[in-house]
């Protein structure tokens, strides 16, 4: 790395492929196409039932519209520039293009956390106390809990392109993904960046990590209420409920703590599974989050069957 000391900042960064395997990137861009039209015509079409489907419009379904699209937003913010890589070898992005697609990232990946979050209440309080869940998850409440959400996650994230910005690089400016992400941009620097570390650290811990604790909180009521219940019968209803956003939460968490893990510890983890990891946390929850619930709730897929239905007549 050279550094004169004086203020550097690049004009672009160079954006990574898969490495090691950049002679087959046309050929690894098949299943990632793949995914990403599962990704898109998945969500759409839980959007479209949800709006056309009547019976559908209550708490649980303006929950999973927020999750569709959130994922919807993910999927678009990382499939230009991947594809962009596999197909044509795009690999530069402009300095503020780069904190710009950063910043959304981030801002719908707290916001999907977010919304897991509030689909676990809304499990805990059909469960817990269903005579009482209309009057207190209506339309309204939900509204104001889909806003505070977006504005939670807009505001905490603020300051980061503004702490990368005034920071000074040295003169490598290669990314480790094919996408912009703060800890990939902040290990770039010259300067001193505890700042940076400790206000990310602060931020991940009270947001996606408080979610994360409240949920888990969630479903230890939600299991002491269903141990409480008469039959096995009641027991197993109303838990296979929960499935679906059990699921959408281990496809969610577990690939994103694993690839905080690797950005602030994994200093000797091979390149070719931080890429990994990463395309795991931000194309497969989108991905897979349509049909675990196509699959598992029998709304979603009588409605989806019934719209084929008149489709075909």
């Amino acid at each position: 790395w050279e550094f004169n000391g004086s203020f550097y900042q690049p004009p672009a960064f160079l954006m990574m492929g898969i490495p090691g395997l950049e002679a087959l990137h046309h050929w690894i861009s098949i299943p990632f196409c793949a995914l990403y039209l599962i990704a898109l015509l998945g969500n759409c079409m839980i959007l479209f039932i949800i709006k056309k489907t009547q019976s559908l419009h209550e708490p649980m379904y303006y929950f999973l519209s927020m999750l569709a699209v959130t994922d919807l937003g993910l999927v678009l913010c990382t499939l230009p520039t991947t594809l962009g890589i596999f197909w044509f070898n795009m690999r530069r992005i402009g300095f503020d293009a780069c904190l710009t697609q950063m910043y959304f990232i981030h801002i719908l990946s707290f916001i999907e956390s977010s919304v897991l979050l509030a689909m676990a209440f809304d499990r805990f309080i059909a469960i817990s106390h269903p005579l009482r869940h209309p009057s207190i998850l209506t339309k309204t409440t939900v509204i104001k809990i889909g806003l505070a959400i977006i504005l939670r996650g807009m505001v905490s994230l603020l300051p980061i392109p503004f702490l990368l910005k005034r920071l000074t690089y040295c003169r490598k400016t290669e990314l480790s993904h094919s996408f912009c992400f703060h800890p990939d941009i902040m290990n770039l620097a010259c300067a001193d960046i505890k700042v940076n570390v400790f206000y990310g650290m602060i931020i991940l811990l009270t947001t996606v990590g408080m979610d994360f604790i409240f949920i888990v909180l969630s479903y230890i009521l939600i299991i002491k209420t269903v141990i409480s219940l008469a039959t096995k019968e009641e027991c197993l209803k109303a838990l296979n409920t929960c499935v679906s956003h059990i699921c959408a939460v281990l496809v969610f968490f577990i690939p994103m703590i694993g690839l905080s893990m690797i950005h602030r510890f994994g200093k000797n983890v091979p390149p070719l599974v931080n890429t990994l990891v990463a395309y795991t946390y931000l194309i497969i929850p989108p991905a897979l989050n349509p049909i675990i619930y196509s699959i598992k709730s029998s709304h979603i897929r009588e409605a989806l069957l019934r719209a084929l239905w008149r489709k075909s007549e």
